[in-house]
């Protein structure tokens, strides 16, 4: 994710692709950005995800890489009882979200909190619900914030997963291809003014299609329960729920 076309200092000063340093520096404009390369789809995406957790009154929903709280305020708002413990390792990001959540009159039902995904400091089986918008494919070890999620979430739980993919096949997918490689990075460098949109369209090629991602949800504890293609691909929502069969994680 690093440009090496830099000379060597300037690399090492550079933020890791995906990290919280990283997404600081596009805090202020991440929301916009994400409307006009998502075309306008980004938050049914995420109403589908809030629906499919089929959340019962007063659940706890832990939502990870949380960003400027879109998902989270989102939640509240489709679910009424609901209170959500958000975690991102962005300072920036989390400040531009508290601002939100303050401004919606939602400061008392969204705990914003700095973290990492692959180290939750939560105890087991201590939220009813979880989701991760946009943000799996930025951990440097799935497997390991998988097992956390299958962790802290209670018996029966939902965890909802969305992300951005690249369809392989059909005429949709190669469409979907130009758009990821030829207009997600330049309408994201021109309307942010950072080169951190190259990272998301490296980081959205390369993410596993959603089999192999499935699999590696299974293998990390998780009873997937649905793999739902949106937009012809171009995004996916994976369902699940804890597996405690297949886990050896929980302490």
């Amino acid at each position: 994710a690093t440009d090496t076309s830099a000379p060597r200092d300037v690399q090492q000063s550079l933020p890791r692709g995906g990290s919280g340093q990283m997404f600081d520096a596009i805090a202020d404009k991440y929301d916009l950005v994400n409307r006009v390369i998502s075309l306008g789809m980004d938050q049914s995406w995420r109403r589908r995800a809030v629906t499919s957790l089929a959340l019962a009154e007063h659940a706890t929903v832990l939502d990870l890489a949380t960003g400027t709280a879109d998902l989270a305020i989102l939640i509240a708002n489709m679910a009424p009882t609901a209170r959500i413990i958000g975690v991102d390792p962005s300072v920036g990001m989390l400040a531009v979200g508290r601002k939100k959540a303050d401004e919606a009159g939602l400061h008392d039902r969204i705990d914003l909190r700095e973290g990492d995904a692959q180290s939750l400091d939560l105890p087991a089986r201590s939220v009813d619900a979880i989701t991760m918008a946009f943000g799996i494919r930025n951990v440097p070890d799935r497997p390991k914030a998988l097992r956390e999620m299958a962790r802290v979430t209670r018996d029966g739980g939902r965890i909802a997963i969305l992300e951005l993919s690249e369809p392989r096949t059909g005429v949709m997918g190669a469409f979907a291809r130009f758009y990821v490689h030829g207009v997600v990075p330049r309408v994201g460098g021109t309307l942010s003014g950072k080169r951190e949109y190259r990272y998301r369209q490296q980081s959205i090629a390369a993410f596993p299609p959603p089999e192999e991602f499935a699999a590696t949800m299974r293998e990390a504890g998780l009873a997937v329960l649905e793999i739902a293609p949106l937009m012809f691909g171009a995004a996916v929502l994976f369902i699940a729920t804890p597996d405690r069969g297949a886990s050896s994680s929980e302490v």
